[in-house]
């Protein structure tokens, strides 16, 4: 059995959520703290909401596939509750969900949400974020996936500290404004996912 350190990560999402920025803190904190990584993307008509999905490999050792077997994925990080489920066939049978509760409607037959939330917190080790609630609280509703990447921050190889830094490298040069609400988001999603 091998002591090596690593970690499947499927992060999903819709066009202009902010995926591709949660992969770069991700990835920026793994490499930072000595992690070989590997990541690719799927772009689905991401400028019109299609799905934006990628997939992101964390290990202590040479990464040799940049793509995640299906049932090989430890975590999936979703800023959209039915893009959680989509990838559900990812997921080891011991993985992790840490998704946004808050609907992103652009389909007319987007399933009932209720339903949607219960499927999600049946199964184990989910955990349901109010993302949209929680951005508001920390001053740019557009911050929904940083309230997400803090929401996981304890659920990732790379360390908290490591996380906020790139979080911080991200929003700098768009102001001091959207930088501190961006780092309260973080916090506002690590206190909610406790």
């Amino acid at each position: 059995m091998s002591d090596t350190r690593k970690q499947d990560i499927i992060l999903a999402g819709v066009g202009g959520q902010g995926i591709l920025s949660i992969a770069f803190v991700i990835d920026s904190a793994a490499l930072k703290e000595g992690f070989h990584v590997k990541q690719a993307e799927v772009h689905g008509m991401a400028q019109r909401g299609g799905a934006v999905t990628s997939h992101l490999r964390l290990s202590e050792a040479r990464i040799w596939s940049d793509l995640i077997p299906r049932g090989g994925a430890d975590l999936i990080l979703s800023v959209e509750p039915l893009e959680a489920l989509r990838y559900l066939d990812y997921l080891k049978p011991d993985g992790r969900i840490v998704t946004s509760s808050a609907p992103f409607i652009n389909i007319p037959d987007y399933p009932d949400q209720a339903d949607l939330l219960r499927r999600i917190k049946v199964l184990p080790g989910s955990v349901v974020v109010d993302s949209d609630a929680l951005a508001k609280e920390a001053g740019s509703g557009r911050a929904q996936n940083t309230v997400m990447l803090g929401a996981a921050a304890r659920y990732l190889l790379p360390r908290e500290e490591t996380l906020r830094e790139f979080v911080r490298v991200l929003f700098e040069r768009r102001g001091e404004k959207i930088l501190e609400a961006n780092l309260k988001a973080f916090e506002l999603g690590r206190q909610a996912s406790a």
